[in-house]
Formats: structure tokens, sequence, C-alpha cells
């Protein structure tokens, strides 16, 4: 299956990359819905409730510690399937990344066509005036302030908003154009992102993750993503 995938890489132009958390998970960051991910963990209240928009306005301080002992993972390193897709980039095979994670990861091993479909939590702003923060604005105790006075937020996708236009344009208009679409890491069932897949047009469809996915694809890898992309070249 290794090689197969190594032949269908060799032989395209165009290779868009879809991923979820399972890509991140090897660099130490949970999986959501995972056996021991976040959802599985118990708090006061469900992750789902807390990272909602809603939320956020009534109960903000519980949702900066929840969001800080649970979101940032600023130590992880990129892995072996971060570290190919960039260089799969460089190569002048790969168009774009296309992600569901916020972690900065993709972009910290090299990649610079990166569509993160749920923000990031590298970029925030104030709600006011709009100044932008870096991440270390967002950590340490309270809540996050600007200069101005004004709340400083995450650009992250909470429950209830909407995502980003353009991000979702650039990565609708990047897979439909693509000729080979890898699909890695992903269970496929965070919509609206997930629906994103069936703009592809091509032959060449792969999936690759632990879990099986009722996917009709061309090639499918049970495996950790990083141990298939480590065996590439």
């Amino acid at each position: 299956m290794i090689e197969r995938l190594q032949q269908m890489i060799d032989t395209s132009e165009k290779v868009v990359f879809f991923g979820g958390a399972g890509v991140s998970t090897e660099s130490g960051i949970p999986d959501f819905r995972s056996v021991d991910g976040l959802y599985n963990q118990h708090y006061a209240y469900p992750p789902e409730t807390i990272l909602s928009h809603t939320f956020y306005e009534k109960n903000t301080a519980e949702f900066y510690r929840f969001y800080r002992e649970k979101m940032l993972y600023l130590d992880a390193q990129p892995n072996a399937c971060h570290r190919y897709l960039a260089q799969l980039e460089q190569a002048g095979k790969l168009t774009a990344v296309v992600t569901q994670n916020i972690d900065g990861l993709h972009q910290k091993a090299g990649s610079k066509q990166v569509y993160e479909l749920h923000g990031s939590v590298h970029r925030n702003h104030c709600l006011r005036c709009g100044k932008a923060y870096t991440v270390t604005h967002m950590q340490g105790d309270g809540l996050p302030t600007c200069s101005c006075g004004g709340a400083v937020k995450p650009d992250v996708v909470l429950y209830e908003e909407g995502l980003d236009e353009a991000t979702i344009e650039g990565a609708v208009n990047a897979i439909a154009q693509c000729d080979m679409l890898i699909i890695g890491g992903t269970s496929l069932a965070v919509y609206p992102a997930a629906s994103f897949v069936q703009y592809y047009r091509g032959k060449k469809l792969v999936v690759i993750n632990k879990s099986k996915l009722q996917v009709n694809a061309d090639l499918v890898i049970d495996d950790a993503i990083g141990a298939v992309f480590a065996q590439l070249h």
C-alpha cells in the first residue's frame, strides 16, 4: 500500500491534503473524539458547551481556564506528516493543506499554503479596535485585554460561529482543482468542513486514518498518518 501511495503521489501534479485532529495526535495534542480525547473527560460543562460562542460571552473566565489548559499546546512539534507535506509543497507537488486543526504545526513545519478551517490559536484580535496579538498575550491568568481596554479573543471558530468565507473559498477551490486528494487523521464528522471533500472530482482519493471511514476511496490505509508518511520519499 505504501508503494501504491508513493506511485500515486509521483504521478500527480496537484496534491491537496485534507487533515484533522489525528494529524496532530502524534505531536502530543489530544484528539477531541478519541477514547482518551477531551470529549471523554469530565468537566463541569461538556467541551462542546465551553467551546461555544454563547459560553464565551457568558462565562468568559471559565472559557479561558479551559482554553489555556486544553487548547494551547505551544511546545508541540511537527511530526513526520507535517514535515512530509511541507517537503511536498517545496517540491511543487502539493498545492494546499486544508486543516481542521488550530495548532499551527503545518506552518511550523514550513508549509505556506494552509487553509485553517477552524482558525488558529496563533492569531488573536481585540474585539473593540481590531489590534492583533500573538498567542503569548493569551497565556497567564485573567482575561486577555487590549491596550485600548477591549477584550482580546482568539481567532478560533467556536460552536455557533461561521467559518471564514475566504478560507472556505480557497479550500474548496484547491480541492476542486487538484488531481489527488489525501484525507488524513479525520473522522469526517465535523461539518461543514467534512462536506468539502465532495468538491473533489479526480480519480486519486486516498484515506489514511487509524479507524475505518465509510468513504468510497481509491486507496484506504488504516494506520497512523505519521507512520505512513515516514515511509515516503
